[in-house]
């Protein structure tokens, strides 16, 4: 333990006895009475509070199921103070002894539901997350199973047939019972857990169980009739708040534990715990009927009302628990979507992974073939060069060598295109003349349009300013873009116009085809989405083609015309290295391939 963790306890110790210390002076110093009875209300009012603000120290964290098990106790600290309040409103304010049965009892008695609720959220486990409808309603059963039990057991003792001694040894047991389920939850807890999260248990364990001893010793002195407000018999109730609080101080101070890794991870169907116990309580509501009704010692007005409250909360429960079967089906259907979504991404990733290692391989062979056909070409240039220098050829034979030479240039230049998209090499940016860039793209993709009725449109402006890039990568995405537009007008041919040009500061380049449109133009930048069947594309393509384009500081968007077909337009900045000439000098250039 380090020195600063030393100096931590002994400061938070220090302030932990300081409340314990002032009610003790005070209850063995104040003169009984109503001076005794308002200092010991008042100080029961404040230290609730302290417990609360402990720990609701610890409810900003990330993780919603963290949060909330904080919340909860805090919330249960809190409703001890509304009935703590009411208690004070009679001996303070109306200077009366508080009535027996008291008011507020169900107050009091409702106040450990919070802490139940908390129990079941583990924070320390690392389990699928619930979603917060369902666990509503979790807790919804929680409460209205406690509150049934009241109902059941304490009020016919209070309204339906009074009686005093039997309304008292039942809330008593009742609420025992109910704290009990809180000291075996956290022991359970504490000793499953580790690290960090095994000395906040502790702590809660401890707080518990001094509630839990304490609340016992006041209900049995308040039925006998020798207790009031101020007693030393209130220290342990005081101290078990100080430690609910300190718990909260202590769990900020290791919050290490909240990015540590769990205690545990919970068992497969492990979330459906609270389903099975809604489940049981709906099947012990006829058992406790069937009691009720072979009980002979109770008034006929007593089973009544237990009957009738029995057979309400079956009708009740049952209908919840139909709602929560019926969230919880619907939340399984989500997460079985998702998980075929995910599922067929991954066939779809899978797929491209393959297609990505087969298109490697591709372009070795391409670029070793481009290589060894480079040569002969190289050859057959140097060859008519030296024809076209005879003399003696006539204009036919020199006019049929320009061709050969013009042909060979031509798939020189193919070639050269060819090598320079099967390249693989680092990103590598520079001033760029867009066009040059189109033109290889479509020559790249013209190659197998010979048999296809698909022609492909180059409007392009003549000069257009430089714009900073990877010539590589961007001649891939148009070389896509062209590809998906082909693609989309294979079966009824058509029509494809791409089109540069300068808008304000950018350059822009666009892909009109007259196929089909595409159904939804917002996912189509989406990974993995695609309309083409399976096997002819992974949806990986569009996807990249934003990544580019986003790393190179532009924008691409896709749109139907209203004409028919559909829109890619890439803006790319313009750099300031080259500015265009006016309007009137730029007559556009189009050919058509």
């Amino acid at each position: 333990m380090t020195s600063g963790e030393k100096a931590f306890r002994i400061r938070l110790a220090i302030l932990c006895a300081l409340p314990l210390l002032v009610y003790a002076a005070g209850s063995l110093l104040i003169e009984s009475g109503k001076p005794l009875t308002t200092f010991g209300n008042v100080m029961q009012c404040i230290v609730p509070l302290i417990a609360s603000a402990g720990l609701l120290m610890n409810a900003t964290s990330p993780h919603w199921r963290r949060n909330v098990f904080w919340m909860l106790l805090a919330l249960g600290c809190t409703l001890w103070l509304a009935g703590q309040l009411l208690w004070t409103y009679y001996e303070v304010h109306l200077g009366q002894a508080v009535p027996n049965p008291f008011i507020g009892d169900v107050v009091f008695f409702l106040h450990t539901v919070p802490l139940i609720g908390a129990l079941a959220l583990r924070p320390d486990v690392q389990r699928i997350e619930a979603s917060f409808r369902v666990g509503y309603l979790d807790f919804l059963f929680l409460l209205l199973w406690w509150i049934y039990l009241y109902l059941f057991i304490v009020i016919p003792w209070q309204f339906v047939h009074p009686d005093l001694e039997r309304y008292g040894s039942s809330f008593n047991v009742l609420y025992t019972a109910e704290n009990t389920v809180i000291v075996l939850g956290f022991g359970y807890f504490a000793w499953r857990a580790t690290g960090d999260w095994r000395k906040i248990y502790l702590h809660l364990f401890g707080a518990a169980t001094t509630y839990t001893l304490s609340s016992h010793i006041l209900n049995t002195a308040i039925d006998f009739g020798f207790y009031h407000t101020g007693s030393l018999l209130d220290l342990p109730l005081v101290g078990s708040f100080v430690w609910f609080g300190a718990a909260g101080f202590l769990a900020r101070r290791y919050e290490s534990a909240a990015d540590a890794a769990p205690s545990e991870t919970a068992a497969q169907g492990a979330e459906s715990w609270p389903a099975r116990l809604a489940m049981l309580a709906i099947l012990s509501l006829p058992v406790m009927a069937l009691w009720v009704e072979r009980d002979p010692s109770l008034p006929e007005d007593v089973k009544d009302f237990r009957i009738v409250l029995t057979l309400l909360a079956i009708v009740t429960f049952t209908a919840l628990l139909l709602t929560r079967q019926v969230m919880a089906e619907r939340e399984r259907q989500q997460l079985l979507s998702e998980a075929r979504t995910a599922l067929e991404n991954l066939q779809r990733l899978q797929s491209q992974f393959v297609q990505s290692e087969r298109m490697a391989s591709l372009g070795q062979l391409a670029a070793g073939a481009a290589h060894e056909i480079n040569n002969p070409l190289t050859a057959i240039l140097g060859y008519v060069d030296v024809l076209t220098e005879d003399p003696s050829l006539g204009e036919k034979q020199r006019s049929m060598l320009e061709k050969v030479r013009d042909q060979a240039r031509r798939t020189k230049t193919l070639l050269s295109n060819l090598l320079s998209f099967a390249r693989q090499a680092p990103s590598e940016k520079s001033l760029l003349d867009i066009n040059p860039v189109v033109n290889n793209a479509v020559q790249l993709r013209t190659l197998d349009l010979r048999a296809k009725n698909i022609r492909i449109h180059v409007q392009a402006e003549t000069v257009l300013p430089a714009v900073r890039g990877d010539a590589n990568q961007i001649l891939q995405v148009f070389f896509n873009l062209i590809s998906n537009a082909v693609d989309a007008m294979e079966v009824g041919g058509g029509t494809l116009t791409v089109l540069t040009k300068r808008e304000k500061s950018n350059v822009v380049i666009e892909f009109s085809d007259t196929g089909p449109g595409i159904a939804r133009p917002e996912l189509v930048f989406d990974p993995f989405y695609t309309t083409k069947p399976v096997g002819k594309g992974t949806g990986l393509g569009l996807s990249i083609c934003y990544g580019i384009i986003k790393e190179h500081d532009g924008n691409i968007i896709c749109f139907n015309r209203h004409q028919g077909g559909a829109t890619f337009r890439v803006e790319l900045p313009a750099a300031t290295a080259a500015l265009p000439r006016p309007a009137a000098e730029n007559p556009p250039r189009s050919h058509s391939l």
